[in-house]
């Protein structure tokens, strides 16, 4: 038997971190076990589905490299599918036209909650002996009376639910559209669904769903729920706990591949392995091995891995990712270096592609000002006749090597009779306008001789002109 499994987002909103962890291991599971992943979108809630979610969703799929066999489907594009579905259960009968009305229903609730009971729909027009009347009605699933579900699940172990706990739910509306629990049966029907892996919220849905695909006369899937994620408080994660949302992940300057390695550790381990590449994730990853209670989300531990990533990858794959946030800050990477060489350059100091880009941006751009601090500490009386004797000895050199760079600072240093601070720090400030970057001779090669060149002059005219004045 092929294994396949589903990822069914609604589009109310964008792809979180949660949905993300839960397609992760959905799509970990088929490719372990040479199976399909689908995508579907559930998009039968009309009011708040948007064509913005959707896009949102793509788009962080994509992103995280979650790639999907078949798909996506639309739940709005099989509408008359599920009315066929519905009439067969009517004509088998095994559902049946409800009229009571919400007045009637809020009553009846009112009542058991003060009984202390469990509000449940009490089939009153279960087994009414009467023909459609007028005006409106919805549609109930009628759920046998007698016996119980048992859930083998993949994670949390056998549950029994007993049926008479259970009521008969709506599974289509009053004006005809179909419900949730009705829409996912027929379509994890259809598409040959077989491993159903999903958030343990969705655990009182589970037995509905098995008596109406029973009713149906097919073999439920295999279920597997997985435990929420919490905040640092202990609450669910929302957005009151910061970023939550994929593609916020990806603006903050995290690596997809930090991120998916951080989400599959949420209630999934391999000893004590902490970093796994994507083919170790398929290779190890067993649904048994996930943790039965909820996570929690570290921000910490995530900003760690990504610094791991940044650090440990191969340059061409972080520059990649890098050249997008170089382009939402208009710094063009054309304009200098070669992106690969500024993440070597960079790497060990910078834990996010936000902070690289930033500061990498005058290796691209000329700057207005320097740094005050930097300028004040560094640019002192004499400082100017240090740029100038280094200013003199590189633009003699033909070839701008970053070892005969830094062998003239060290020289500049000992014949001026100063610490190699007082003279590689006006130096720094000079061409980055700030008193932080890579070592001088990674930083002088990265710019260039024209860069270096020009921005020594327009330093020493600063420094003079500040003296005077």
């Amino acid at each position: 038997m092929t294994i396949k499994t589903r990822f069914a987002p609604s589009p109310t909103g964008y792809l979180h971190v949660g949905g993300a962890r839960t397609a992760l291991f959905s799509w970990l599971y088929a490719r372990k076990h040479g199976g399909k992943f689908v995508l579907r979108i559930e998009d039968t809630d009309l009011e708040r589905s948007t064509q913005e979610s959707v896009n949102a969703i793509l788009e962080g799929m994509a992103w995280l490299g979650l790639e999907y066999d078949e798909g996506p489907f639309y739940q709005t594009h099989r509408f008359e599918r599920y009315k066929e579905i519905i009439q067969q259960l009517l004509d088998q009968g095994d559902a049946y036209y409800c009229y009571c009305s919400k007045d009637e229903l809020d009553a009846l609730r009112e009542q058991q909650v003060a009984n202390k009971e469990k509000p449940r729909y009490n089939g009153k027009c279960r087994d009414a002996s009467h023909t459609r009347k007028e005006g409106e009605a919805v549609i109930r699933f009628k759920n046998p009376a007698q016996g119980e579900v048992i859930i083998d699940d993949l994670i949390k172990g056998k549950i029994v639910v007993a049926n008479k706990e259970l009521d008969d739910l709506i599974i289509a509306r009053s004006d005809g559209s179909p419900t949730y629990n009705l829409t996912v049966v027929v379509d994890d029907m259809d598409m040959g669904i077989n491993v159903v892996i999903r958030g343990d919220d969705h655990i009182n849905n589970t037995p509905r769903q098995i008596n109406i695909l029973r009713a149906l006369g097919v073999e439920p899937p295999k279920y597997a729920h997985v435990p929420m994620i919490l905040g640092a408080d202990g609450a669910r994660l929302s957005k009151r706990h910061g970023a939550v949302s994929v593609m916020q992940y990806r603006e903050e300057g995290f690596l997809p591949d930090a991120l998916l390695n951080y989400l599959v550790r949420l209630g999934w381990s391999h000893g004590d392995q902490e970093i796994f590449t994507v083919d170790e994730m398929i290779a190890l990853f067993e649904l048994e091995n996930v943790n039965v209670s909820a996570s929690t989300f570290n921000n910490e531990k995530l900003l760690w891995l990504n610094h791991q990533y940044i650090m440990n990858s191969d340059p061409a794959h972080v520059a990649h990712h890098l050249s997008w946030h170089m382009g939402e800050r208009g710094i063009d990477p054309a304009q200098g270096p070669e992106l690969t060489e500024v993440v070597k350059a960079q790497r060990e100091r910078c834990k996010t592609l936000v902070e690289m880009a930033e500061a990498s941006r005058y290796f691209y751009q000329e700057f207005e000002n320097y740094d005050e601090k930097a300028a004040k500490k560094n640019f002192k009386a004499g400082s100017d006749e240090v740029l100038r004797h280094l200013l003199a000895k590189f633009s003699a050199i033909s070839e701008w090597d970053g070892e005969k760079l830094h062998q003239i600072v060290l020289d500049t240093a000992e014949e001026l009779d100063l610490k190699l601070g007082k003279v590689a720090q006006p130096l720094r400030v000079a061409v980055c306008g700030t008193a932080v970057s890579p070592s001088i001779d990674v930083t002088l090669s990265l710019l260039g001789r024209d860069k270096t060149l020009n921005r020594m002059e327009k330093a020493i005219k600063f420094i003079q002109d500040k003296n005077k004045s």
